[in-house]
């Protein structure tokens, strides 16, 4: 890889975190809010790098043909710089794969990779949630809003059975499972970026089947099956209603359902 691309793939790579970053949310679809200031401060950083290398790059050229004017070597040139010797041979050189970079750096700045989605989370097994001993009283709020992971946690969890006969409201993405007849709702949660996210899902009967993907706010009741408040009791919901709605910009967390209008 010559000099003049290296300095390129510099260049492109920070204005694609740039891009993705600080002028566009697009670095949600791929990392957590807080990893952002982080994003911004290296495609400064690789800019930076690049324009400098720019400058040196020009300054030493512009030493080298001032020198071959005044009548003596070009600058750097030893004794075995001829015909023979080392001639033509930069050990410095970047191997030829390293051109493979510059497909990432392009597709920041031209092609974003989508968010994840239900192709990711039907791939995937739930996460588990984690042993609760203890709930405290649920709000009287009807529909009450909870979160997948809260629903799941109460549902096998809370042998106070305080969930059975509530009206509950959760959101999260489409994900279709085989067979038929039923989804699953799904959030897709990260702890730092796409490449450890995991998926908590509650199965969705009573309604027709959603386009994958689609963001929805489901209502309902938990579906009866096994004991309630053991592992034995199905994640499940039969739903109310199903209300489509824009993908929030909290979309890694497993958050509460915005207010409804």
């Amino acid at each position: 890889m010559r000099r003049p691309l290296q300095v390129t793939l510099l260049v492109l790579s920070g204005l694609g975190l740039l891009q993705a970053s600080l002028f566009t949310d697009l670095c949600l679809r791929y990392v957590k809010p807080g990893m952002r200031p982080l994003l911004i401060l290296s495609g400064f950083v690789l800019l930076a790098l690049g324009i400098m290398e720019a400058v040196a790059r020009e300054g030493r050229k512009g030493r080298g043909d001032e020198h071959e004017q005044h009548g003596g070597p070009a600058h750097g040139a030893g004794p075995h710089d001829d015909q023979g010797g080392h001639h033509g041979h930069d050990h410095s050189a970047v191997p030829r794969v390293a051109w493979l970079l510059l497909f990432p750096a392009l597709s920041l700045l031209f092609y974003a990779p989508p968010a994840l989605g239900a192709y990711t989370a039907a791939r995937q097994p739930a996460k588990a949630v984690p042993e609760q001993d203890s709930f405290d009283p649920l709000p009287r709020t009807s529909p009450l809003p909870i979160t997948l992971t809260d629903f799941t946690t109460r549902v096998q969890q809370d042998r106070s059975l305080a969930i059975k006969g509530r009206t509950v409201e959760m959101s999260g993405l489409v994900t279709p499972v085989s067979g038929g007849g039923s989804w699953d709702l799904t959030r897709i949660i990260i702890s730092c970026c796409a490449a450890d996210a995991q998926s908590v899902k509650v199965r969705i009967y009573g309604s027709s089947v959603p386009p994958a993907n689609t963001w929805v706010s489901v209502t309902g009741n938990w579906h009866p099956g096994g004991r309630l408040g053991t592992r034995s009791a199905p994640v499940a919901l039969d739903s109310q209603t199903v209300k489509k709605i824009q993908r929030p910009s909290n979309g890694y967390q497993d958050a509460l359902p915005f207010p409804s209008d």
